[in-house]
This record gives structure tokens, sequence and C-alpha cells, in this order.
């Protein structure tokens, strides 16, 4: 905590209730030396296509890790596809798994 400045600005300060539900434990983030920490996305909830005047944009709901459902934010695909290739892998094809052990 020495690399946070202990100076702010009085318009910076805002009431705060403490919600339980929405307390993090502090060992559970794991800090970096420059008190940053990692968030990655945990699942895409929705996918839309946005028309701009020359190409289609598709962007994604991604629900990330610590966050619940309502702070859920809308991310470019292309860029998520990039960087978390894992989150857009298909889910097994459990039918073909049924019929090749000779199930119905």
């Amino acid at each position: 905590m020495s690399g946070i400045h202990d100076v702010f600005h009085v318009t910076q300060l805002i009431k705060c209730l403490r919600m339980p539900k929405q307390h993090i434990a502090q060992e559970t983030v794991e800090l970096q030396p420059d008190l940053k920490y990692q968030e990655v996305p945990v699942k895409i909830l929705d996918t839309v296509s946005r028309k701009t005047r020359n190409s289609t944009v598709r962007i994604c709901r991604a629900l990330w890790s610590r966050h619940g459902e309502e702070q859920a934010t809308w991310e470019r695909e292309d860029a998520l596809r990039k960087e978390y290739p894992d989150l857009f892998k298909a889910p097994p094809n459990l039918e073909d798994e049924i019929h090749s052990k000779g199930g119905l």
C-alpha cells in the first residue's frame, strides 16, 4: 500500500453503504506489485451483431470474474477471441457420444 498516494480530491468521495454480498475476501484477490489484478471473462451471456456503415461488428456480453450479471460488459467478439480463445470452445456434442456407446 506504500505505492498509493495519500492525497485525493474531495470530489472523489462518495457515500459507501456496506453490502455484505459483494464483499471480496482480501486473500482471494491476487495483487500484482503495482496493485493491479487480473480480471478474466467467465462466460458469454449474449451475442449481438451491430451494423455500421461499412461492416457488421459482433459484440458479446461478457460475465467477468468477481462480478455479477448486472455488471457484465459488452465487448467486441474479435478482441475476446484473440485474448481468451478458450472462452469460445464449443461444448461437446452429447448426441454423438450417446450414439457411439450404443444408446438411442
